[in-house]
């Protein structure tokens, strides 16, 4: 009895579709669209089921041409077939295996655009950062524009530094870094000679912030401006609050020191 091929070829057809479209699937642009991970696995799956149902095939085909051993056209009808199932049973294989591979690029490509994607919203996120020993939360940019700035000043171009302090403060008025950067400002007028615009920086520092770090320093910067300014009454006067308000902050001792040399 001879298998007949075209039934053979009409059971294979639904097959090579199915392979065909689970092909083509994985084939398509990035923006089209892939095969979820659940998808492509079912797809391996049915894909192996196919080649284990060959196997028995060719199997069963074995047998019957063993039986047929007497019947030499019987017998080469078997081989053919045999032959016919073997090849398409190797094309199936390769299927399987490219199949197989790019399931597992699929999921390293996910992977990696997960891991890119938390990295990207991770900087975008504000930040945990410690500032005059308190911790507050910061943007990345709000760091770099504020350190890019403060830079400035600690190179000596105090233009540059009162442009990018100025810049940062109107961008970022509520920032953690403001009262430095508040700070920085007025030191960066008094190293210019404007003793004028420096007390005001200074004093606005004190008006907003007057239990930051810097307080006492800014205070004492501005009784640095009224002396170089000559007003002397001044500056005794405002070292004379420093005290009080500040009594033991290190400026304290500077602001003492200075009294004594006030006529």
């Amino acid at each position: 009895m001879a298998i007949d091929a075209r039934f053979l070829r009409r059971l294979m057809h639904p097959v090579a579709g199915m392979v065909a479209l689970l092909w083509l699937s994985f084939s398509l642009p990035a923006h089209a669209g892939l095969f979820n991970d659940d998808e492509a696995r079912r797809a391996v799956l049915e894909l192996r089921v196919t080649v284990d149902a060959q196997k028995q095939e060719l199997a069963d085909l074995r047998k019957r041409m063993d039986a047929l051993e007497t019947n030499d056209n019987g017998r080469l009808e078997l081989v053919n077939q045999i032959e016919q199932l073997r090849q398409e049973n190797a094309k199936l294989r390769g299927q399987l295996e490219t199949l197989t591979y790019q399931l597992a690029e699929t999921q390293r490509r996910q992977k990696d655009l997960y891991a890119d994607l938390e990295a990207r919203i991770a900087k975008l996120e504000p930040q945990s950062v410690s500032i005059d020993g308190k911790e507050a939360k910061v943007e990345q940019k709000e760091t770099l524009a504020y350190e890019s700035a403060y830079a400035l000043f600690k190179n000596g171009d105090f233009k540059g530094a009162i442009s990018a302090l100025n810049n940062f403060l109107k961008t970022y008025p509520s920032s953690a870094y403001a009262p430095n950067a508040q700070y920085w400002l007025g030191n960066s007028y008094y190293a210019l000679n404007d003793f004028k615009q420096s007390i005001v920086i200074q004093q606005q520092l004190l008006d907003a912030y007057p239990d930051h770090p810097k307080a006492p320093a800014a205070m004492l910067n501005i009784a640095s401006s009224q002396l170089q300014l000559n007003d002397k009454k001044a500056a005794r006067k405002t070292l004379e609050t420093l005290l009080k308000t500040y009594p033991k902050a290190p400026e304290a001792v500077s602001a003492q020191e200075r009294l004594k040399n006030l006529p």
